[in-house]
């Protein structure tokens, strides 16, 4: 009976300690979030806990490598060996702001949306240039550095002048022809400078234009002019085009880097370089080429031919008209 007493004894006395004092494979979690992620496992391992990142996410708080939230939470008591997960502070994530000029607001969300970035303000003008529903304007600017979830604020074009009947040009100086395409809000497209001969108008008087005279077109659509050169002037034409180039993003390349660009213009002087340097994927530059003769411009990323646009092509005979007695045989390569 004493020794059953006694066996009472210790087994309640055991129950009670227990009670008060949980079994030693029993740990009660701590706090990890602030601290490096090497430092949290080296504190997990040292309670005989294993530890992963389960996540990544940014951060204006917590520096980059730091923990930021962990699961189970602190204060939860758990068993040695049990997984602990930590979601882990990226920082804070810059980025280069797309250009969004001149796009619909498809391609707009599709841009943020790829660079992790939200659609913000949007307001709607008149615009004789942009297309209806396409971007005018943006806010931040294109190629400045961003934040993941900033808003960009856009101005998006609906529409100008629904029709506009094209005057009659011809005849007219070129600037003037500018002046009054400025006023009526019409866009010039080429300007062609043209030797037409000794018989041709002066220098700079517009002697042809396309779209004609009398027709009516959009705001944005472009009329070209064909200027003279100037009498007793034969020889190339020369043409001076406005190209909106968009940066093409290449299949290889790492999101955020930039990309080599070359802008070759091939015309009747040979070959050269309107642009060589570096650019970023999607940005747009704007260029006015001036090419003598048949001519085309050549886009390279990376070294790699990406695309082609033909500005136009040297008419035939155009050489063949004589010169007044006593010129020059050589037709001028510069009007």
């Amino acid at each position: 009976m004493l020794a059953a007493f006694v066996a009472l004894v210790t087994w309640f006395g055991h129950q009670i300690f227990d009670f008060f004092q949980p079994p030693a494979d029993i740990i009660t979690l701590p706090s990890f979030v602030g601290q490096t992620v090497s430092d949290a496992d080296a504190q997990s391992h040292r309670m005989h806990l294993t530890a992963t990142v389960i996540d990544h996410a940014t951060s204006d708080r917590y520096p980059k490598g730091v923990v930021m939230a962990q699961r189970p939470d602190a204060g939860t008591k758990v068993r040695q060996g049990r997984q602990i997960g930590f979601v882990v502070s990226d920082g804070l994530v810059t980025r280069l702001m797309p250009d969004l000029r001149y796009q619909s607001m498809r391609e707009v969300g599709l841009d943020l949306e790829r660079s992790h970035l939200q659609l913000g303000n949007v307001r709607y003008e008149k615009s004789d240039i942009v297309p209806a529903g396409h971007v005018i304007s943006q806010d931040p600017q294109p190629i400045s550095n961003v934040l993941e979830g900033d808003k960009v604020d856009v101005v998006v074009s609906k529409g100008g002048q629904q029709t506009i009947r094209v005057p009659n040009f011809v005849g007219m100086p070129i600037d003037a022809a500018r002046a009054e395409a400025s006023k009526l809000g019409i866009t010039l497209g080429q300007l062609v400078w043209t030797p037409l001969g000794r018989n041709g108008p002066a220098h700079g008087i517009v002697a042809r234009q396309n779209v004609a005279a009398g027709a009516k077109i959009n705001a944005y659509d472009p009329v070209s002019l064909q200027v003279s050169a100037g009498p007793n002037e034969s020889g190339y034409l020369l043409r001076q085009v406005h190209i909106l180039a968009s940066v093409p993003v290449p299949e290889t390349s790492t999101p955020g880097q930039a990309v080599k660009v070359t802008l070759r213009v091939t015309d009747a002087t040979g070959a050269y370089d309107a642009y060589k340097a570096y650019a970023q994927p999607g940005q747009k530059m704007d260029f006015v080429i001036s090419a003598l003769g048949t001519s085309v411009v050549d886009m390279y990323v990376n070294d790699v031919l990406v695309g082609e646009t033909r500005l136009g092509d040297e008419p035939k005979n155009v050489y063949r008209i004589a010169p007044k007695k006593g010129a020059a045989q050589a037709p001028s390569r510069h009007p």
